[in-house]
């Protein structure tokens, strides 16, 4: 049995063509129920819904052998014991820093508020700036506006929550999109299925 770790919303959303594509099928419906593990209409295969951070988790102590997480949620994790065989093309955003309209660059010493602690910590130490980094769950883009950061690092799509609260993106820091994710371990226990699976996804995504 395959177990693959994937999230709820846009991820869960993009990838079901690919998993149905794949000839996995969730027999449940996860908007509809509850359950947390979904049989699929492959016998060998089934699918476990958690939250987007949870996903790497699970696969490095081998909850589950496969996982589709997105590119910030890997970077923060610090993923070097997973495998990335795949970059499946979905759920593609950007995460940049943002600041006020009329907020001057950002250089020297700053105040950021993310989630992603540990990728803006790199960042901003890549580029020379001291950054003092203020961890949020969410509602980044209040920070700026309250006083309680200079900037944010956060994923942006449209921009358009960023725009109607007074923020502009600054500085690109990675596209990112969702990856396949292997535990190290199973790819050498069952790694014809997994490796089956992979195939059939790189054929998939070659076809679109």
């Amino acid at each position: 049995m395959l177990t693959i770790a994937v999230s709820k919303g846009r991820i869960y959303e993009e990838a079901l063509p690919l998993l149905e594509e794949a000839g996995i099928t969730p027999i449940d419906d996860p908007k509809k129920c509850r359950k947390l593990i979904l049989q699929t209409s492959r016998d060998d295969v089934q699918l476990v819904i958690i939250r987007a951070t949870d996903v790497p988790t699970f696969v490095e102590y081998g909850a589950a052998d496969l996982g589709i997480a997105g590119k910030d949620v890997l970077l923060e994790h610090g993923a070097e014991s997973l495998y990335e065989p795949l970059d499946l093309k979905i759920a593609s955003c950007r995460l940049m820093t943002a600041a006020p309209n009329d907020a001057p660059d950002i250089s020297g010493r700053v105040r950021v508020a993310t989630k992603y602690v540990k990728t803006a910590q790199r960042y901003f130490a890549s580029r020379g700036i001291q950054a003092e980094i203020i961890k949020l769950y969410g509602s980044m883009e209040l920070a700026p506006l309250v006083g309680l950061a200079d900037c944010i690092v956060d994923l942006v799509d449209t921009g358009n929550t960023l725009k109607a609260n007074g923020l502009e993106p600054r500085d690109l820091i990675m596209n990112i999109s969702s990856r396949l994710v292997v535990n190290k371990a199973a790819m050498k226990m069952k790694h014809q299925a997994i490796q089956s699976l992979l195939d059939q996804f790189e054929k998939t995504l070659a076809e679109r």
